[in-house]
């Protein structure tokens, strides 16, 4: 016996709004990092090349999310049953590629000027930090604007680029008056370090959610015991929640029913069921109901 809850929380009529403030805020860093890679390649500094990287990952995580901004208006289809949330995982997974290269780059750049430190052209990285600085700004506040979850996180993402123009702006200043070239690698080292970190915690993430792993173990224990409280339910199995892209998951469990349940207590279970689930706000859940001496479908078809 079978019961289907369809609780599609469809992200449908996303605003306007919120997808021109993205795409100001993409348009910016796409171009702001074309200067930074000119600029930091001009004034020969690493620690401009290296939040030029930095940068080139805020832009493809600003432009995949716009995109998906623009997608997920779109219903489900035959194609893609789900909808097509999943596909920021592959937007991230891109992210996370193309700044391990980029990051593993400016290391070997970096790393030798540590022996051999070389004098950058302080005036330009002053004026490229200023302008950074600037522009990183007016965009986290264009996107400040707005309340929805693809937004703030963004907003996080270029705060970091401001915080990151700071520490340029401060050593270009110490370089004016102090001829130590040393800071320089030590900075793009630095920068370059956190970016690794940050990109192989979120590539792990990714690559857990591609492979269908459990997105919060203790959510499973805690919907686990909930379940089997209802005293009309004696065990499940089968029980399997995974995430379509991190924010929105997706639940199935088998219930198995104790022997007393009758046929006409199937709608109260069901309504039990379903708002007990209420809360975890899936974006889709199937549970089916077993008799106590029926076999479960899936074992006899596997066997």
């Amino acid at each position: 016996m079978h019961s289907h809850d369809h609780s599609y929380s469809h992200s449908r009529g996303r605003s306007s709004d919120a997808s021109k403030r993205i795409g100001w805020a993409f348009f910016l860093n796409v171009v702001f990092t074309i200067i930074e890679f000119i600029g930091g390649w001009l004034t020969n500094s690493t620690a401009i090349m290296a939040d030029a990287v930095h940068d080139l990952g805020d832009s493809l995580s600003i432009g995949t999310s716009w995109g998906l901004n623009k997608l997920s208006d779109k219903d489900a289809n035959r194609t893609f049953s789900y909808g097509y949330k999943r596909f920021s995982l592959l937007g991230a997974l891109i992210n996370g590629v193309v700044l391990t290269v980029g990051s593993i780059w400016i290391l070997f750049e970096a790393i030798p000027r540590l022996a051999d430190p070389v004098m950058p052209q302080v005036e330009g990285m002053l004026l490229l930090s200023i302008f950074g600085m600037a522009v990183n700004g007016f965009a986290a506040y264009k996107l400040s604007e707005g309340n929805s979850l693809n937004e703030r996180v963004l907003n996080w993402h270029l705060l970091e680029d401001v915080l990151g123009w700071v520490a340029v702006f401060i050593v270009s200043i110490v370089l004016m008056f102090k001829p130590w070239a040393i800071l320089d690698p030590i900075l793009s080292i630095g920068f370059t370090l956190f970016i690794l970190f940050n990109v192989i915690r979120n590539l792990k993430q990714t690559l857990m959610l591609f492979l269908q792993a459990t997105p919060d173990k203790e959510q499973l224990e805690d919907i686990r015991d909930e379940l089997l409280s209802n005293k009309h339910v004696s065990d499940l199995h089968h029980f399997h929640i995974w995430s379509l892209d991190g924010e929105r998951n997706v639940m199935t469990v088998h219930l198995v029913l104790n022997g007393e349940v009758s046929l006409e207590h199937i709608q109260d279970l069901k309504d039990n069921v379903q708002h007990s689930l209420k809360k975890y706000d899936f974006e889709h859940t199937t549970v089916e109901f077993e008799f106590a001496d029926e076999q479960c479908r899936d074992e006899t078809i596997n066997n």
